[in-house]
């Protein structure tokens, strides 16, 4: 991966009526990278994208591209292009006309604008709908148009604002895998928005976690989610235990009671901590073989696993399972060194 930096925000504050929406925030994005900003409502993300695009101009800080300061710099002068959830596209005009109308506005010669648009509607699976009007098309196809649209002008960078979030589940999933594919493709960058999480691990290079309109955390989508940062983290990126203990020394923390070997280090001896373990890690076993012992509070069939609630020391831990237990059962609960993940107080 080319590991060159392309947009760079540098301090970024933006303030509307007071409330302040992006607090010093500072971000590199990497060239020919999918990245996704990722949090819920209000955090700052889509903010952050009408930055780069330009539909923005920060309270204070810069916006850099490839090291050259842009704000200030108007939207059509960036080689930039965003998708949008609501696709704006003309519903006048067929495919063919919705794709070819960057193109045009480039004063671009017929054949060439012809060779572009087939082309590019041969890499988004839509060959042969160059006269379809709009109003024709299903969701996903419009979405695909939209796509399209933004990248037959050959955009340096693609902003994606939950493109995904009108459709269903079935299509979600697979315009996920498209979207990768057109990236890879393409060999352009991708910042892309979404308050989905599974969305953001299934398709990034590098997520970033966004909360209060600041940066949480930045890395892959392994990173993010088996090495959280704080609290926040652990608990916006699927589902987690988040527990207080003790860091007694390396490799030694205490929680519930027990003590659990781990292969955390560095922490003070006898520091406070937070442990996050995931459900999916925890082992149900005999209450004589488990480190702990608790009774099940309900159970839900999931499909791939059975999501237990289970009272344990005064807490209930969330369980996820592939063995039934019922309501009531008392049981003993493993967890490996490998599976606790350790937090100091001061990032949670």
């Amino acid at each position: 991966m080319n590991n060159s930096v392309i947009v760079s925000l540098r301090d970024i504050v933006v303030e509307f009526d007071g409330q302040r929406i992006l607090d010093g925030l500072n971000l590199d994005i990497h060239d020919k990278e999918f990245v996704t900003l990722l949090g819920s409502s209000g955090c700052g993300k889509t903010t952050t994208l009408r930055l780069i695009a330009g539909f923005l101009e920060p309270t204070s800080g810069k916006v850099l591209l490839k090291g050259e300061d842009i704000t200030g710099v108007p939207p059509y002068k960036r080689p930039v292009n965003t998708v949008f959830q609501k696709y704006a596209l003309f519903p006048h005009l067929n495919v063919f006309e919705n794709v070819a109308f960057g193109l045009r506005l480039k004063k671009m010669d017929e054949e060439t604008i012809r060779r572009k648009v087939r082309d590019m509607l041969e890499v988004v699976g839509l060959k042969g709908f160059e006269r379809r009007s709009i109003g024709q098309m299903s969701g996903g196809q419009q979405q695909r148009v939209a796509i399209a649209r933004s990248l037959v002008n050959e955009p340096e960078i693609l902003l994606l604002d939950e493109p995904l979030g009108a459709l269903d589940l079935k299509l979600r999933k697979e315009m996920q895998l498209e979207l990768k594919r057109l990236q890879r493709e393409m060999n352009i960058t991708f910042i892309y928005v979404t308050h989905d999480q599974e969305e953001a691990l299934t398709m990034s290079d590098t997520v970033v976690v966004m909360n209060g309109g600041k940066v949480q955390q930045i890395g892959t989508p392994e990173d993010i989610y088996n090495e959280p940062k704080n609290a926040f983290v652990a608990d916006f990126i699927g589902d987690s235990n988040i527990v207080d203990g003790v860091m007694h020394r390396d490799f030694l923390v205490s929680f519930s009671g027990v003590e659990f070997p781990c292969v955390d280090r560095g922490f003070a001896r006898e520091e406070s901590v937070q442990v996050v373990v995931r459900p999916e890690d925890i082992e149900v076993v005999s209450p004589v073989e488990g480190q702990l012992v608790g009774v099940v509070n309900d159970v839900i069939f999931k499909g791939v696993h059975f999501e237990m609630h289970v009272e344990c020391e005064g807490r209930e831990w969330l369980i996820h399972s592939t063995r039934a237990c019922t309501p009531g059962e008392t049981i003993g609960m493993r967890i490996g060194p490998n599976e606790i993940h350790i937090m100091s107080r001061s990032e949670g």
